[in-house]
């Protein structure tokens, strides 16, 4: 067979590099969800969306059938493959003001990619796509992955889902963090406590092939692991030991919390811990645990203030409960629903008004009558000890003692018939503001704080009378003791259930008073009742108990999601949808689908286990990983969301206090109780509740129990926490800042000073010791390794800086030693442990040592 002439075989290979650099230059189809949807939902639904009763021009574009139609105009807006056809592409490419969409009123513009990739889509044949999130999960394939022999080689299907797209980016992935780093890593990401230094030895010199699923099967065991893992429900619950609003007064939810925290450690399913928070009260035969379990929707602020409308507060408490379980079960924005239809997600105003409905049954009036004295709103569950009913009851009696002098003294002061008010007196007509009100018309055994906080600068200034200002403090701190001792009456508020149920309407705005003539029964959103899977979903009016079960059944697409979503988010710094709070149409799509709902799945398969799903996570390769990256992959993925490099971010700052603590040796692990009150600096609590409450620390080892246990205040919480859920409302993702107040905190606030001076006392107690061993003691009890030489070197000119600084001043060695509740040894000389504290106190500020790496 003759060979082809040389021109001809080059004319061929030019035609078949043509044919090649055209395929590899042409660009990959346009998708709905991926390109296209993003686009509608931001620039278009807005007028063309689900919400009926604001939709323009009769066109709706959230809907396939609808979106193909067309409008009042009956001019189809998207023809499949005939761009120039499609009214929706006409519009968006003309000039013409009057015509050209998105209208300029709107302040919405398509940037010319934009209006391409709509063009590309329609003329590819305007496939259409459901939203993600609201099609049930489906377990997707594993992706294949070569094994490759290293000590950070895929362990589990989620390397082989995160391999599979790092080698479509062509990245590769970081190498194993050392032991070191990876004992701290996992032990703050699952029990909130740094390793000791024993820990950190012990797994070093383990060398057995399961050593480190060794490690994580202990650290899920422990019952720090409740503790740590509580934290982020609780800002979820909106947990706090006070109502809210200008009162603030104080309520005991801690057996609710206590209970949170026992659930976790016996990992009870995640279905189970959802029904049972969400309606156990309404299991049959309900145990008293789990009544307890059902104040998870008891936890919201509570406006009992004088003169507040009891309806107005009762409506607002379903309010946030409807929303606060629609973000936690369903990630969906609800609130939006509360006025009108969603304009983005296809939800309905009569959706929202469904949920009102389930939570619309309970007894809870929104008043304050029938409270016991302090935060706790009926229904309530009486909890209380026999010493808490005898503290309240001899503080009654000491209150009820000093009465008698009181009205003896005002009847003098404030002539009138025996028996009657100071306000039956013509000499109380002249008292000014509200002390008619607040304290001439109520009897003395009655009184408040509040009224006696207005008297008696009154009495003490404006008209002067000293003996009676003596009364009336002595009565003011009698009526705090009374009020302190019923507000630590164990009494846990709880869900309930009307026998005779309430009639829901939709409420015009959310307005209370404005109810319309549409009435709606508890019902799942019409979205999903498309979803028969489990037959779950009943065809009657819902309770709680059914809406419970409903969101963690198969028929609810996003429970699973939402959940796996927050736990990827507690372990990376963000979620694979980095809206934690909102999975609809305007969501961040995920960065990992795939495993995402491959996630999803097998937390429901595996009964939804929540040790097993943290389990799988921390054993991954990818968790695995060391966290340090090259500047080009920094500037490549700076959030880390591609998962080439282990997690690396500031620990939040309860688990950098608890850090602290433990580090020094200082940290108490006693379990449960009533909140603690530790270091404060004062004035807090007093300017912020105009001198109502007032602010008493605790002392001994109630200072240095896990941050878990801190008392919070609703309307100002902890000084030492800073980035913190505010508690006030459901709080899915706690945003992270890096401002120079957190230092003062850091180094200034007398639990981290003191932590630093005991943890100084640890390192002088053998003054057989080096000071470089001593240092590299420190760093490994604040970061589990050791410094390098050059970090050591600097360590070690400090001290001697300080040395030379304190013995220039001893009154200060002296006072900074000092400080802190936690005993110090007498021996020790103060110029020595000045210089220590110091340097310990930088130890525990470094930037290593405040992150989690």
């Amino acid at each position: 067979m003759p060979h082809p002439h040389p021109r001809v075989l080059l004319s061929a290979l030019f035609l078949v590099a043509i044919a090649s650099f055209s395929r590899a230059a042409a660009p990959a189809p346009v998708s709905f969800d991926r390109d296209i949807q993003p686009i509608l939902a931001e620039n278009c639904y807005h007028c063309h969306g689900p919400d009926a009763p604001h939709r323009k021009a009769g066109l709706r574009l959230d809907q396939r059938d609808a979106a193909f139609a067309g409008g009042k105009s009956e001019l189809a807006a998207i023809v499949p493959g005939k761009p120039d056809a499609s009214e929706l592409i006409l519009r968006i490419l003309s000039h013409d003001p009057e015509e050209v969409m998105p209208s300029p009123d709107s302040n919405r513009k398509l940037t010319e990619a934009q209006k391409d990739l709509l063009r590309r889509w329609v003329a590819e044949g305007a496939q259409w796509a459901e939203h993600w999130a609201f099609l049930p999960p489906v377990r997707p394939a594993v992706p294949p992955i070569a094994p490759r022999p290293s000590p950070l080689a895929p362990s589990n299907p989620i390397d082989a889902f995160v391999r599979a797209r790092l080698a479509q980016e062509k990245i590769s992935p970081a190498p194993a963090a050392t032991r070191e780093e990876l004992i701290r890593r996992v032990s703050l990401d699952l029990n909130g406590i740094p390793p000791t230094p024993a820990e950190i030895a012990a797994f070093v010199a383990d060398r057995t092939p399961d050593a480190y699923e060794k490690v994580v099967d202990r650290l899920l065991a422990s019952p720090r692991y409740g503790e740590r893992w509580a934290w982020d429900w609780l800002d979820v619950a909106r947990y706090a030991d006070t109502n809210g609003f200008q009162g603030d007064p104080e309520r005991t939810m801690w057996p609710w919390r206590d209970w949170v925290v026992n659930a976790l450690n016996t990992n009870m399913p995640f279905d189970q811990f959802s029904v049972e928070q969400l309606a156990g009260d309404l299991l049959p035969n309900a145990t008293r645990d789990q009544k307890i379990a059902s104040g998870f929707h008891r936890n919201a602020m509570y406006n009992g203030e004088g003169g507040r409308i009891a309806e107005e507060t009762r409506v607002e408490n379903i309010f946030d409960r409807v929303e606060t379980t629609a973000t936690v079960w369903l990630g969906l924005t609800f609130n939006c629903t509360r006025c009108h239809d969603h304009k983005f997600d296809p939800l309905k105003q009569t959706d929202y008004f469904a949920f009102f409905d389930v939570f619309n049954q309970m007894s809870e009036t929104g008043g304050a009558s029938g409270s016991s004295r302090g935060g706790q709103i009926l229904p309530i569950l009486d909890l209380s000890t026999d010493a808490e009913r005898d503290t309240l009851k001899a503080a009654q009696a000491q209150l009820d003692a000093l009465t008698p002098a009181i009205d003896a003294y005002e009847l003098k002061k404030f002539p009138r018939p025996e028996g009657k008010p100071v306000s039956d007196s013509p000499a109380a007509i002249k008292l000014p503001g509200n002390l008619y009100a607040t304290h001439a018309k109520v009897l003395p055994a009655r009184r408040a704080v509040v009224g006696l906080l207005e008297a008696l600068p009154h009495f003490r200034d404006t008209e002067p009378d000293p003996a009676y200002v003596t009364l009336l403090e002595t009565s003011l701190a009698a009526v705090r003791a009374r009020d302190a001792a019923a507000a630590n009456i164990t009494k846990v508020m709880v869900m309930d259930q009307l026998e005779k149920p309430r009639e829901t309407f939709v409420l015009s705005k959310g307005n209370y008073e404005a109810k319309t003539d549409v009435r709606v029964e508890g019902h799942v959103p019409e979205i999903f009742q498309r979803y028969p899977a489990a037959g779950n979903a009943p065809t009657a009016r819902m309770n709680r108990l059914d809406l419970a079960r409903w969101l963690v059944s198969p028929e609810n697409p996003l429970a699973a999601r939402t959940t796996v979503n927050r736990a990827w988010q507690a372990f990376f710094g963000t979620g694979f949808v980095k809206t934690a709070e909102d999975f609809g149409v305007q969501s961040e799509r995920p960065s990992h689908p795939e495993l995402l709902d491959w996630l999803a799945a097998e937390y429901v398969a595996t009964g939804w286990d929540t040790k097993k799903l943290h389990r799988l996570i921390v054993t991954s390769a990818t968790y695995r990983q060391s966290s340090r990256a090259t500047a080009e992959l920094h500037e490549r993925d700076p959030e880390n969301r591609l998962l080439a490099r282990g997690p690396r971010y500031r620990m939040p700052s309860w688990m950098i206090r608890d850090q602290a603590l433990h580090a020094a040796g200082l940290l108490v692990e006693k379990p449960g109780g009533p909140s603690v009150k530790p270091y404060q600096p004062p004035g807090i609590w007093e300017e912020a509740t105009f001198g109502q409450k007032n602010y008493e620390q605790d002392h001994g080892e109630a200072l240095y129990r896990r941050s878990l246990y801190v008392f919070w205040r609703r309307i100002v919480g902890p000084t030492t926490f800073f980035d913190s859920g505010p508690r006030q409302v459901c709080t899915v993702k706690v945003a992270r800042t890096n401002t120079p107040l957190h230092a003062l905190v850091t180094l200034n606030d007398p639990a981290y000073v003191e932590a630093a001076r005991v943890m100084a006392q640890r390192l002088l107690a053998d003054r057989s010791v080096a000071d470089a061993t001593r240092v590299d003691t420190a760093f490994r009890l604040a970061t589990a390794h050791l410094p390098t030489p050059a970090e050591r070197q600097i360590l070690l000119s400090r001290l001697a800086k300080l040395r030379a600084d304190f013995t220039a001043d001893p009154t200060a060695a002296r006072d900074l030693s000092a400080i802190g509740e936690a005993p110090r040894p007498t021996a020790l000389d103060p110029v020595e442990h000045a210089a220590w504290t110091t340097l310990c106190l930088l130890v525990l500020n470094l930037d290593e040592t405040l992150s989690k790496s």
